[in-house]
């Protein structure tokens, strides 16, 4: 979706991406010219404060961090929450979308809801995003693009799985909740999203996704993308029960930066925005 205003600037081959949610926002630069991450930054929310207002949040940032105040050819917002699902386009009516988001998750009349189109695979995301913080950045900016977190991530992994015949699940870490998606040769067979409090609830819900597909935990490769390493109690209880386990490799996102393989993993949406 695209928020714009009229106004014509000189080009600065800068883009600006910000991923938002209740607990924080991270966001980088980029070198539009040489397709680069310049510079990166991430803001944790106090949960002490639950009481702030969360535009006082995102102005404490905007004073901390004068990156966010420069100049941009581009800038995205990328809203992360688990309030979104994928539709496929044969399916789709723009004047329904709160229809599509009523079987998993509790949604009200008084809610905005929008859309991504992934016209090179025929399905859109519909979603909540925060109508607050766009509005908050619509009087930072003027204009700007915004996109759902999963959009990114599932458009990402369609592509990585071209000409491979296998069956793939993937897990993205997030706090309080996780989405799994399985992808196999550019076709998205599944994609949900669960809370989690506890090892044990993870693995629940990789087993029983499983077991939905026919995945066998013996031989389904199963990659973990998010705030994850080897001695995470998450990696360490699916790495019990599910034989192929692995982080997800990032060396090819790497090449555009010079930050380690955990940022890059943690930070895997945003980096490839």
């Amino acid at each position: 979706m695209s928020i714009q205003n009229t106004n014509i600037t000189e080009k600065k081959y800068k883009k600006l991406s910000i991923q938002v949610s209740l607990t924080g926002l991270s966001f980088c630069c980029f070198d539009t010219l040489n397709n680069t991450v310049t510079s990166f930054n991430e803001v944790h929310f106090d949960t002490f404060h639950k009481a702030t207002k969360i535009e006082e949040l995102f102005g404490d940032a905007f004073r901390d961090y004068p990156e966010l105040k420069d100049s941009y050819d581009e800038i995205l917002v990328i809203h992360n929450n688990n309030l979104s699902t994928f539709v496929p386009t044969a399916l789709f009516d723009e004047n329904f979308l709160g229809s599509y988001l009523q079987y998993n998750t509790k949604v009200f009349e008084t809610d905005f809801f929008a859309f991504d189109e992934i016209p090179n695979y025929q399905m859109n995301a519909v979603y909540i995003p925060y109508v607050n913080i766009n509005n908050f950045f619509i009087d930072q900016f003027g204009s700007f693009d915004y996109k759902h977190a999963n959009s990114i991530l599932v458009s990402k992994l369609l592509v990585a799985s071209k000409n491979k015949d296998e069956k793939k699940m993937f897990i993205h870490i997030n706090s309080g909740h996780f989405e799994i998606i399985v992808v196999q040769n550019q076709k998205l067979l599944l994609f949900n999203s669960f809370d989690y409090n506890t090892p044990e609830d993870f693995l629940y819900y990789i087993l029983f996704t499983a077991e939905q597909l026919n995945l066998n935990p013996e031989n389904f490769p199963l990659e973990l993308i998010g705030n994850i390493d080897a001695e995470s109690d998450y990696f360490k209880i699916a790495y019990k029960y599910i034989r192929n386990v692995s982080l997800i490799d990032v060396e090819d996102l790497r090449w555009n930066n010079y930050f380690s393989e955990a940022e890059n993993r943690n930070h895997f949406i945003l980096f490839n925005s």
